[in-house]
């Protein structure tokens, strides 16, 4: 712990992502256990042999955003603005009605703005014009969803951007929890965002063969592979002090926070880093094993990835880890990469506040290397007080975040 360690609660959530358009519309879509993958439509779907993914379907950017607007959001940033425009209404944060240095934004990204800058290699390479809009930069650019988001709201407290692949998510709300806990700022809009599905990107991830052809099905011995997904989180996190005394409504607590390297492989995962980083967020919490009730699993749906994560939990957990619920989303949404943590930390805010653990969908048979209660398929009632969420990336870069009930 650090600082002069001040509580962090949650006091607003917005999200757009194949499961709905709104941070509510998503949680009853994850009790009900309904699934959002499906075909794929994008241009030259049929020169891929990836033909599903967790898309956002019904999304028109005009009914949101004027043309001058438009000209400068590429869709991943486009979905950052929407979650926070939710976020921000829920909290009733006024960033201007105090100091405005004393709010930032941080998010999570992997691909930034992969719709520009495929649109705009297809004009220069396939179609051969020498000459591309001037505002390609800005709109392709890691940071332009948080620089957009602090321009919005007018927060000139510290902003940046995280790119940790799978794991940008967690690492920023991570940063942003730390900030707060630091005295450094009193609030922070902070979560992830992606779009990466366009031909470029899934022909990339088509030649790590680690995607499945019909279906995300995490912790089944019958998984084949992950299902992409789009979309975005944006969470207001604050000072638990400043939030009572403003009379905020609060989410959910954020009660510890840690990340690792494994420094052993680019794209294996390993058992002793994701079990060090669960362990060290317990620690931060000052919790033990036995308090926690969900854990949101990374729960990617490829053969290794689930093994492992299922090992570092028992690793860390011990005989704790019977007793324990955890699920995938991702059977749901897809594999939103550097948007995912951001999404999934709704099933959490969700298990602690109505007692809904969100089911992983898809599960058919049982795989004696993830030996857990997964909640399969359906959606269960139960009491939750401490949830963690769990990110273990591309790189051997690892975040995991601890919540409790609201205070």
């Amino acid at each position: 712990m650090i600082g002069l360690n001040r509580r962090v609660v949650i006091t607003g959530q917005g999200s757009i992502n194949p499961l709905g358009h709104s941070a509510s519309a998503t949680m009853q879509a994850m009790a009900e256990g309904r699934c959002a993958i499906g075909p794929l439509d994008i241009r030259d779907v049929d020169r891929l042999q990836i033909g599903i993914a967790g898309q956002v379907r019904g999304y028109d950017e005009a009914a949101h955003f004027g043309r001058q607007e438009l000209v400068l959001y590429d869709r991943f940033a486009q979905f950052a603005l929407l979650a926070g425009r939710e976020a921000m209404a829920q909290s009733g944060l006024d960033v201007n009605a105090q100091d405005p240095t004393r709010t930032g934004v941080v998010l999570g990204t992997s691909g930034g703005g992969l719709q520009t800058q495929d649109e705009n290699y297809r004009l220069v390479y396939e179609e051969g014009k020498n000459r591309v809009h001037p505002f390609v930069v800005p709109r392709l650019m890691n940071n332009s969803a948080t620089s957009h988001l602090s321009m919005t709201y007018g927060a000139q407290g510290p902003s940046f951007t995280v790119a940790t692949a799978c794991a940008s998510s967690n690492h920023a709300m991570g940063m942003a929890f730390n900030l707060i806990r630091a005295g450094m700022v009193d609030a922070m809009l902070t979560g992830g965002s992606e779009s990466m599905l366009v031909f470029g990107g899934i022909k990339a991830w088509e030649g790590l063969r680690v995607m499945s052809k019909d279906a995300c099905r995490p912790f089944s011995a019958t998984r084949n592979g992950m299902v992409q997904g789009e979309g975005a989180a944006v969470f207001v996190f604050e000072d638990y002090e400043h939030a009572r005394a403003r009379g905020a409504e609060i989410l959910a607590e954020v009660i510890g926070f840690a990340m690792t390297s494994d420094a052993s492989d680019i794209v294996m995962p390993s058992r002793a880093g994701a079990a060090r980083t669960i362990s060290g967020a317990l620690k931060d919490a000052g919790l033990n094993p036995s308090d926690v009730g969900y854990i949101n699993a990374h729960g990617t749906g490829t053969a290794a990835n689930d093994k492992t994560e299922c090992g570092a939990v028992r690793d860390a957990f011990g005989a704790a880890a019977d007793d324990l619920m955890i699920s995938s989303t991702k059977s749901m949404h897809g594999h939103l990469i550097g948007g995912t943590g951001a999404v999934e930390l709704l099933a959490c805010i969700m298990a602690l506040r109505d007692g809904i653990i969100a089911p992983t969908v898809g599960y058919e048979e049982p795989d004696p290397e993830c030996d857990l209660d997964v909640v399969p398929n359906e959606a269960r009632k139960a009491k939750v007080d401490v949830a963690m969420s769990n990110a273990f990336a591309f790189g051997g870069m690892n975040a995991v975040l601890a919540l409790r009930a609201a205070p």
